[in-house]
C-alpha cells in the first residue's frame, strides 16, 4: 500500500545523466535537509554505465511549494511507488543519514512487492534497531542551524543568508521529524545485501552502530570506515563511488 501523496515518477525522481542503455539503476536517497541535486557529481561520474535516479523529496527546491512528508513509513511508501516503473532493471539503492534508514524501508517495500535490489548501501546512519532519543526537530529555528553548523550539513553560504535559510528550514525541520520519530519493526530483515559507510568522527554513528545492520540483511554484510564526520562523504565521494561500482559492473552489459 502506498501513501496518498502523489507519486509521478517526473516529481520523484531526477535524471542529471540520463542512461537509457545502462544496465542498473541506482537510486540515491538524500540526507534530512537534503535534495536530489547533491547527488549530481555521482551521477555524472557514474554515467552512462549506470542510470542513477536522485529522488527529490518533497518541500525543496522544485518541489518547495509542497508539503513536506514528516514520516519514514509514507515517504518510504511513496518512493516505493516512483521506483516500481523504473524495476524493469536492477535497482542498488544508496541513502546517507535519513535516506540510509528510508533506504530500508523502500528495499523492504521493493521486495515485497517482487522487486528485490542488487545491494543497499547505508551511508552515515546507525542500524534501524539502534536508537537513541533525539529531539532536534523540536528545537527553535536557531537550535536547528546549530545543529546543522555542528555537522557541517549545510554549505556555509546557506547558512550565512537568511532568506535561503528560511526557504530550507520547513523542510529539515520535517525531515528531522521523520528520522527522530521512526522506530524499527523488530524482525524485519532484508535479503538485500548491506554494505554500511560511516566517517570515523561522526557523532551520530560508532562503529559499533553501524556494524548492526549487519543484524538486518539474511544477506552479504560489509563495514567500511572512512576519515571525517557525518559529511565524510563530501570528502571520500571517490571511495564510496568506486564501491558502488563493483556491484553494478558485476550486472554491466548494456540494455540494447
Amino acid at each position: 500500500m502506498v501513501s496518498a501523496h502523489r507519486v509521478d515518477e517526473n516529481l520523484w525522481i531526477r535524471r542529471f545523466h540520463p542512461a537509457p542503455s545502462a544496465a542498473t539503476r541506482l537510486v540515491c536517497l538524500p540526507h534530512a535537509g537534503g535534495s536530489a541535486s547533491y547527488f549530481f557529481p555521482v551521477s555524472s561520474t557514474l554515467a552512462p554505465a549506470v542510470d542513477v535516479l536522485a529522488v527529490q523529496y518533497p518541500g525543496r527546491q522544485d518541489r518547495r511549494h509542497e508539503a513536506c512528508v514528516d514520516n519514514i513509513p509514507d515517504l518510504a511508501d511513496a518512493v516505493t511507488a516512483a521506483l516500481l516503473p523504473v524495476a524493469d532493471r536492477p535497482l542498488v539503492l544508496f541513502g546517507h543519514s535519513m535516506g540510509a534508514v528510508l533506504g530500508f524501508e523502500v528495499g523492504a517495500r521493493l521486495e515485497k512487492a517482487g522487486v528485490v535490489p542488487l545491494a543497499l548501501f547505508a551511508s552515515g546512519r546507525r542500524a534501524p534497531s539502534r536508537h537513541r532519543d533525539e529531539n532536534v526537530h523540536l528545537r527553535s529555528d536557531d537550535g536547528i542551524v546549530a545543529e546543522l553548523k555542528a555537522l557541517s550539513g549545510t554549505q556555509a553560504a546557506v547558512l550565512a543568508d537568511e532568506e535561503i535559510l528560511r526557504m530550507v528550514l520547513p523542510a529539515v525541520r520535517s525531515d528531522y521529524k521523520a528520522v527522530e520519530t521512526y522506530r524499527h519493526t523488530g524482525g524485519l530483515r532484508l535479503a538485500v545485501p548491506i554494505h554500511a559507510h560511516f566517517g570515523v568522527d561522526d557523532p551520530l554513528v560508532t562503529r559499533d552502530e553501524a556494524q548492526a545492520w549487519a543484524d538486518h540483511t539474511s544477506g552479504d554484510f560489509t563495514l567500511h570506515s572512512h576519515p571525517g564526520g557525518h559529511f565524510y562523504l563530501d570528502e571520500q565521494a571517490p571511495r564510496v563511488i568506486e564501491a558502488i561500482a563493483r556491484v553494478t559492473s558485476a550486472h554491466s552489459r548494456p540494455v540494447i
